[in-house]
């Protein structure tokens, strides 16, 4: 009798609770803006020289390439966009010289569908992409964040070749759809 009690004691606490409970509910409005943001970093120009041989009959010496330059990142594409892609360019030719580009796989503190570099890319003044794929991501920002990228320069044409000195080429990036 008493476990019968205890029984029916409970089930009416359940049926009891269960008769007072409620429920609300809220409306949240929210903004996933499309980004598209790109910078190279550290911000600044870099030098590179050939260096003059120091004996009849050698070829003139490339200059190291410049390791110093990072591209970082945002992207948010709308829903069912494209992908995005870097380009790179220069303002005018060297006769003789190639300029040389290269991303590198994405490293540093970024997350996000990451672009994949094309590899190592002759720039011309016609645009060449550079990296692709880039979906929602982002980099990190600054140096050690992003795409390292290397610069280079090489003769291509010898007999092409015209002295010249402090000559600035300007390389220009861009993030497009």
């Amino acid at each position: 009798m008493i476990l019968i009690r205890s029984i029916l004691s409970a089930a009416a606490f359940i049926v009891s609770g269960s008769l007072y409970s409620q429920t609300a509910s809220t409306t949240v409005t929210m903004t996933l803006p499309v980004v598209t943001l790109m910078d190279i970093e550290p911000a600044g120009s870099i030098t590179l020289n050939f260096t003059a041989p120091t004996e009849a009959g050698n070829a003139l010496t490339a200059p190291a390439p410049n390791t110093s330059k990072w591209i970082n990142y945002t992207s948010a594409i709308a829903s069912g966009g494209l992908t995005r892609r870097i380009t790179a360019s220069v303002n005018k030719l060297i006769a003789g010289v190639n300029i040389r580009v290269q991303a590198a796989v994405a490293s540093g503190a970024g997350g996000g569908t990451l672009g994949t570099s094309s590899g190592q890319v002759i720039l011309t003044t016609t645009p060449a992409t550079i990296i692709s794929g880039i979906g929602g991501a982002y980099t990190g920002n600054g140096t050690n964040n992003g795409h390292a990228l290397t610069l280079s320069l090489a003769t291509n044409t010898y007999a092409n070749l015209q002295a010249q000195a402090n000559t600035a080429i300007i390389i220009t990036y861009t993030i497009t759809e």
